[in-house]
């Protein structure tokens, strides 16, 4: 996994910036009812999702938490005083504590299955009853556009997407949340390009071919003879689903 805390002062940079965060932040919203309340933004990174969320929504009274102390403090610039240090697996706050709550492009991050059910109890937990959950889902695959690339790339190995839509829609109904809706928003800017892809191999970015594995300079030849180094082919295209609790009886 990456390093959050140095990849902090350049993430939103190379993940698409405002132009995606604000796709983002449409597509949540859409599945969050507009009324007034509180939202957890879980894993909230450097805030540039959150904050848009709070200005969409000023009857919102929105709350980040993020592990890394690199992407809080960034997300705390942005929303001051409504930040905090948490593990999204052990969340610091009592049950039913919440409206809505939120977490873009965290399940993808987790390598144990068990992680990814614990995230998902306690963002039920907080929930109140009647409130909303909504996440990202098969982060890895929306990379797949049936690119040039994606034809080199195929044979790499890959870790099990502990993000499916099926598995964590499994986990949901383990805490009583039923499905209620899904969206996709483009991943503006970050189309691939041949060259951008030989860089974000040997940094680590493909999280099955770490620095060092010599897979990476084979793919990287392979990729360098495909034609137009530069130019990004299609953006992403990524997937949230909305979870309600039940409302109390």
């Amino acid at each position: 996994m990456l390093n959050y805390d140095k990849e902090a002062d350049a993430y939103d940079a190379s993940r698409g910036g405002e132009p995606r965060a604000e796709a983002a932040t449409e597509a949540v919203l859409g599945l969050i009812p507009d009324r007034q309340g509180r939202l957890l933004d879980v894993a909230c990174g450097t805030g540039i999702v959150t904050r848009r969320l709070a200005a969409s929504r000023p009857g919102l009274r929105v709350t980040g938490a993020d592990l890394a102390p690199g992407m809080a403090r960034m997300a705390a610039a942005r929303l001051p005083g409504a930040v905090l240090l948490a593990d999204s697996r052990r969340l610091p706050f009592a049950d039913a504590t919440f409206d809505a709550v939120t977490s873009i492009w965290l399940l993808h991050l987790l390598s144990d299955p068990a992680d990814v059910r614990a995230v998902v109890a306690e963002c039920a937990r907080v929930l109140r009853p009647g409130g909303v959950y909504v996440t990202t889902v098969d982060k890895a695959a929306a990379h797949d556009v049936g690119s040039d690339i994606d034809t080199v790339l195929a044979p790499r190995p890959r870790r099990p997407a502990q993000d499916a839509a099926e598995a964590v829609t499994a986990h949901a109904a383990e805490h009583r949340l039923q499905p209620a809706g899904q969206a996709s928003f483009p991943g503006l800017g970050q189309g691939r390009s041949p060259r951008s892809t030989i860089a974000d191999l040997r940094r680590g970015w493909f999280t099955a071919l770490q620095p060092g594995d010599p897979r990476i300079e084979t793919f990287a030849e392979d990729l360098a003879r495909l034609p137009h180094q530069d130019r990004p082919r299609p953006d992403p295209v990524f997937r949230v689903r909305a979870f309600r609790k039940p409302a109390a009886a």
